[in-house]
């Protein structure tokens, strides 16, 4: 055997080399590369028993070489070397040498090989576990930042939209989806953040019956090679797809949906490493839209209550006091006529009216505000509230509405939608109206009508002027609008 002595200064700087970088992909191409220029190799690789477990693919020397297979270069007939990488009891995998120029690899090549493959084994589980800790952090400063934006987001809708975008980006997937149970029994993708086209995934259903829909919904993750092609996918967009983890966000016994990330097709496997952390995110996030849940339900309650106080305050301390005012002064009115004070008596019948149309106008805010602020109205009186908002927001002003008579027990469905199409045309009319400073909306369905029978009765009522001799819909302007129909 050849005395190793004198290439010992190239044995020493490979094996500094190989720990001079903590990425396992760096790290693994010093190693390759030292290997090759100690032995004055022309090919080398390293072909690794399990790429997917840290997700690379078999790293080359950078020198000419022929195309090579997972476990090694295909190098010409003859003369070559291999060394088992070990990390531990593990073999990591092999590296290759092949080409020597100068004739046939010596025991000397093959000991300063195995000195170098010693000391890489070292470096490859350094880099690992950096590897690792820096994937952990990035996965956990992504779930706190999740945790942080889902406890200020405004809607149900942002929340998932943020773990979808979040978890994709962390987990370098083509996709992040969140998948939540449908009336159907399946599944339906309510939300997706996508690189490139979306495509129609958001809305895709996995049908009852699905071989993994029984996981999913019993909240156990699903990893999946190749969506394109496994059994268990039915989706009509899983051909875009390759390796894929469907993740339960499963809380406190609650499964509010999957989260899903998939890769492209022939994109690279997740590595354990990679499940474990995502699985982990999916608890936290998970928890998260719990917790921001519970949140928007104590926000939208203090809202309830708050408006609550008040429609109780404006009822028990303004109507009350407005419905004696107006009894005093009908009782006055109704002394002054006895006595023939006629003036007085007009004065104080005016007054009454507008006593009663005031304690109607606030009536009609104490049912607003018992309205809830965001959900769409599904009472009659809600609905007519809502169109007259409508044209507030072109007008500026709040348009006095006035119900008289019971009419959620009175009005059927059809006639109730009709008078609001009716009501909708006759304030876009006033709307357009110049110098409209007040518009009054009154529903009546205790009128009688015109032959006899009793009905429903719409008036609309505003000060504005007529631009063209009409307004809107042929109606004269600071003219009576009326609409009836029978009950």
């Amino acid at each position: 055997m050849t005395d190793p002595v004198p290439r010992l200064p190239s044995l020493l700087e490979a094996v500094l080399s190989v720990g001079t970088d903590l990425d396992l992909r760096a790290t693994l191409q010093r190693i390759v590369d030292g290997a090759a220029e100690l032995t004055g190799a022309r090919y080398a690789a390293l072909g690794m028993n399990d790429p997917g477990h840290d997700g690379l693919v078999e790293i080359r020397a950078a020198r000419p070489y022929a195309p090579g297979t997972e476990k090694g270069p295909a190098v010409p007939t003859g003369d070559r070397l291999e060394v088992p990488l070990r990390i531990g009891d593990e073999v990591f995998g092999d590296l290759w040498l092949a080409g020597k120029p100068d004739g046939p690899f010596t025991e000397e090549d093959e000991e300063l090989l195995r000195v170098l493959a010693t000391q890489a084994g070292i470096a490859i589980a350094n880099a690992r576990l950096y590897g690792t800790a820096r994937q952990r952090e990035r996965w956990i400063e992504g779930a706190a930042a999740v945790t942080t934006a889902l406890l200020t987001a405004d809607e149900a809708s942002d929340a998932l939209a943020i773990v979808a975008e979040r978890a994709r980006v962390l987990a370098g997937a083509t996709a992040g989806v969140i998948l939540q149970p449908d009336r159907a029994g399946g599944m339906e993708i309510v939300t997706a953040s996508v690189l490139g086209d979306p495509g129609n995934i958001v809305g895709a259903t996995i049908a009852p019956g699905s071989p993994v829909l029984d996981q999913l919904l019993s909240g156990e993750p699903v990893f999946i090679d190749d969506s394109a092609t496994d059994p268990r996918m039915t989706t009509h967009v899983r051909t875009r797809f390759g390796p894929s983890m469907m993740l339960p966000l499963q809380a406190e016994g609650r499964l509010i949906g999957t989260l899903a990330l998939p890769r492209t097709r022939g994109g690279r496997p997740y590595t354990p490493v990679e499940r474990l952390l995502a699985t982990q995110f999916a608890s936290q996030a998970a928890l998260a839209l719990v917790l921001a849940d519970a949140r928007h339900r104590r926000a939208r309650l203090a809202v309830y209550e708050d408006r609550d106080r008040i429609a109780r305050d404006l009822h028990d301390l303004v109507v009350q006091r407005l419905f004696a005012t107006g009894m005093m002064l009908e009782s006055t009115r109704r002394r002054s006529a006895a006595a023939g004070g006629e003036d007085v008596s007009v004065m104080l019948g005016r007054a009454v009216d507008e006593l009663q149309a005031t304690v109607q106008e606030v009536r009609t805010a104490i049912f607003a505000l018992q309205q809830p602020p965001a959900d769409a109205p599904t009472t009659f009186r809600g609905k007519v509230l809502r169109e007259a908002a409508g044209a507030a927001a072109v007008v500026g002003f709040q348009p006095s509405a006035r119900f008289t008579g019971p009419v959620e027990n009175r009005l059927t469905e059809p006639v109730a939608g009709q008078l609001l199409a009716a009501l909708r045309r006759a304030l876009a009319a006033a709307t357009r109206r110049a110098g409209v400073s007040w518009i009054e909306v009154t529903v009546d369905v205790t009128a009688t009508l015109p032959d006899g029978r009793p009905g429903v009765r719409l008036t609309v009522r505003d000060d504005g002027a007529a631009t063209c001799g009409r307004g809107a819909g042929g109606d004269d302007a600071n003219t009576t609008v009326i609409w009836q129909s029978p009950l």
